[in-house]
């Protein structure tokens, strides 16, 4: 650090004068303006009344408009890789998963699950793995972005959802070690949240979530170099009258290829279209299994009350539809179709000619 300054203090005092050096030192300690210095001997040709580096610095200070200190703290050993508009894009993205994950964990658990969004911060890797203590790390790739990312959930959480799972009251365990029957459903828990990340997340990039290894000691977790840049997002966790930490660390570099689709302009924009034709898809694939009731009208026929009553096994209405004409088959009461009955395999189908236009 004083080699540092030497050097510094060097290269002023080959530019600048003894005063004009101390009076850029107060300038900077100072909470106002402060007035020019009185000039030293000219260093320029005569004639020439050119202002000196303290003076122009003064008088850059005075355009700014601010008579406080004009610079920012900037701390070297954690650089910030994203800019307070990204932060607050992937804020938006995980306060959506925050709320989609405690509705379908509150069905799985039979219990009121709320899942709230404390911090969004970037450190480094090394940090974020020495502020854990005792937890169950589920070690995810995202693909088609390239790395993992880490999912932590304290013990006393896991073990009350593991105890509501079993039918229990959802009472938390002390203990920091998973069995070999407790860890498949601790996969399965973590997995019911892959469907609200992907969704949280279409409107930036369809991601397909998917568990590589699953840790209980954060020594054993190292999907990124001690000192890279990761995003950290902490949740806090409320499992019916039990509550605990989740957090999800993501290292920079996997999400470097998307940081331009971060800006919240281009997010919404995209998350229209996208989330459009999502939408399409998913409500064109629940119709398809969805069931619905048809019905043939084969004719009408009038009768008297006295008739209908006198209705028995047997007997033999006549109705208004010709054998050669097609007729109609409704779905939902609505004619679709039309066509004409027959036999196949001792079994009355319904052939279809054509379909019926509104």
């Amino acid at each position: 650090m004083d080699s540092v300054r030497d050097l510094r203090g060097k290269a002023l005092s080959e530019i600048l004068s003894q005063a004009e050096i101390e009076a850029l030192l107060n300038s900077l300690n100072s909470e106002g303006d402060v007035p020019a210095p009185t000039p030293t001997a000219p260093q320029s040709e005569p004639g020439r009344t050119e202002p000196t580096a303290v003076e122009s610095k003064i008088n850059v200070k005075r355009r700014s408009g601010a008579g406080g200190k004009q610079y920012e703290v900037y701390d070297f050993r954690r650089p910030d890789k994203l800019s307070k508009e990204q932060l607050r894009t992937l804020q938006m993205l995980h306060e959506t998963f925050a709320r989609l994950a405690g509705s379908s964990l509150s069905a799985y658990l039979r219990s009121p699950v709320t899942i709230d969004l404390i911090s969004l911060e970037q450190v480094p890797y090394e940090e974020y793995l020495r502020s854990i203590n005792q937890s169950v790390f589920s070690v995810l790739s995202l693909p088609p972005l390239t790395g993992q990312a880490v999912l932590e959930i304290e013990f006393g959480l896991i073990f009350t959802m593991i105890d509501r799972l079993l039918g229990g009251p959802g009472k938390a365990i002390s203990r920091t070690n998973l069995t070999d029957i407790e860890r498949p459903l601790v996969r399965q828990t973590v997995e019911r949240m892959f469907a609200a990340l992907k969704s949280a997340w279409e409107g930036v990039v369809i991601v397909n979530p998917s568990i590589e290894g699953m840790e209980t000691s954060a020594q054993f977790v190292q999907i990124a170099p001690p000192n890279d840049i990761a995003i950290t997002i902490l949740f806090e966790v409320r499992v019916g009258g039990q509550r605990g930490a989740m957090s999800l660390c993501i290292p920079y570099l996997v999400l470097k290829p998307i940081t331009t689709k971060l800006s919240a302009q281009k997010w919404f924009v995209n998350s229209s279209r996208r989330t459009s034709a999502v939408s399409k898809r998913q409500i064109s694939a629940q119709l398809g299994q969805s069931a619905i009731d048809c019905s043939i009208r084969l004719g009408n026929a009038r009768l008297s009350v006295q008739d209908f009553l006198d209705l028995e096994k047997g007997d033999i209405l006549r109705l208004d539809q010709k054998t050669t004409r097609d007729v109609p088959l409704l779905v939902g009461n609505v004619p679709k179709f039309a066509g004409r009955p027959a036999l196949q395999d001792n079994k009355i189908v319904f052939s279809v000619s054509h379909m019926i236009q509104e």
